[in-house]
């Protein structure tokens, strides 16, 4: 007789084959998720706002009349409702350029004369405008594409100051003295070439990181370009609410004998709306219409405060120090500084 043979294995005790068996599905890692939570986004958020504020619309109605926030409220609307159509405007033109112009075309555009290249990329930015926060990825890709930094960075410098949307902003914000736009525009202009040519005569390569602005590079120019525009609206934009709210803020809470006795001192004058400049880091499309409702301060005191803002503010130097480096943030802002308070009060002394 022969034993019947066996399809599995049989261990030394004779125990019957084991059957496989699945493996128990892994307990989840994370905590359960709030199928409520999850639901909430931002026009969820707007609108529990927008319900809070119906419901406690009389008690912020008898807020709102009170004399220093109504002039708070005043200022503040005011400066957003002119400043916003040329915030908008100068967004879109900056991300046409940024994704529509070709880099090789500013290679080919310049003079190869580094010396000569400085001025000319600094009058481009009438002809190419952009905010400050779409002339650094822009000076940065052009330094990428070949183009040398000293015109780079003078670009960088006079395209935000001496754009067609700047200049027209101006203007409209200062209707009875027709002098600032042109004042800004040779102060602006006068800077950039000459921190250009400091470029050529001190600045070291190893100082600037080269750039990487991936949402510019996209293949498809379309998501490229509004990819850009949201980027640039949501930073612009947030400045100037808070530039908008600073200078409201500072028309109420500042009294003003404070304000009067600083204007009074032309050179302190022209340093503090310098140092404001820095601070309140408004987008140059906006900032003529806070500068305008300074009116305590001189002409030349605004005027350093549209040249120096454009140039140098805590937006521009976190951007400078995270595309170029810091060591490039740390010595190209404050020189900036220095040359734009010392070219905008001449010319305001000469033109104002």
């Amino acid at each position: 007789m022969v034993a019947p043979e066996h399809t599995g294995t049989v261990d030394p005790g004779g125990a019957p084959p084991a059957t496989a068996e699945p493996a128990p599905a892994p307990a989840p890692t994370g905590p359960p998720r709030n199928r409520l939570t999850d639901r909430i986004g931002s026009v969820e958020v707007l609108a529990a706002l927008l319900i809070l504020l119906i419901a406690l619309r009389e008690p912020l109605a008898a807020l709102l009349s009170a004399p220093s926030l109504a002039t708070w409220t005043t200022v503040f609307v005011s400066v957003m409702v002119q400043a916003v159509p040329f915030l908008v405007f100068g967004v879109l033109l900056s991300a046409v350029i940024a994704v529509f112009v070709p880099r090789s075309f500013w290679a080919r555009a310049l003079p190869r004369h580094p010396a000569l290249a400085v001025p000319v990329a600094s009058a481009a930015g009438v002809v190419l405008p952009g905010c400050e926060c779409g002339s650094v990825p822009i000076a940065g890709s052009l330094i990428r594409r070949g183009v040398t930094p000293a015109a780079a960075l003078a670009f960088l410098l006079a395209a935000p100051a001496i754009n067609p949307i700047v200049l027209t902003a101006t203007a409209v914000a200062f209707p009875a003295n027709p002098e600032m736009v042109l004042g800004r525009a040779v102060a602006s202009l006068i800077v950039a070439v000459i921190m250009g040519w400091l470029w050529l005569r001190l600045g070291r390569t190893d100082w600037i990181r080269l750039p990487h602005r991936p949402d510019l590079d996209d293949a498809r120019r379309g998501v490229a370009f509004w990819s850009a525009v949201r980027h640039d609206i949501v930073h612009a934009g947030g400045f100037l609410v808070i530039g908008a709210a600073a200078a409201a803020s500072i028309n109420v809470l500042v009294p003003e004998r404070w304000l009067q006795a600083l204007a009074d001192e032309p050179v302190l004058a022209v340093l503090a709306m310098a140092v404001l400049a820095v601070l309140l880091s408004i987008c140059s499309e906006a900032d003529a219409f806070v500068a305008a409702s300074l009116s305590q301060f001189s002409l030349t005191a605004r005027l350093t405060f549209l040249v120096v803002g454009p140039m140098v503010d805590l937006k521009l130097i976190s951007m400078q120090a995270g595309i170029f480096g810091r060591g490039f943030a740390a010595r190209f802002a404050p020189a900036t500084f220095v040359v734009a308070v010392i070219v905008a009060a001449v010319t305001g002394m000469v033109l104002l």
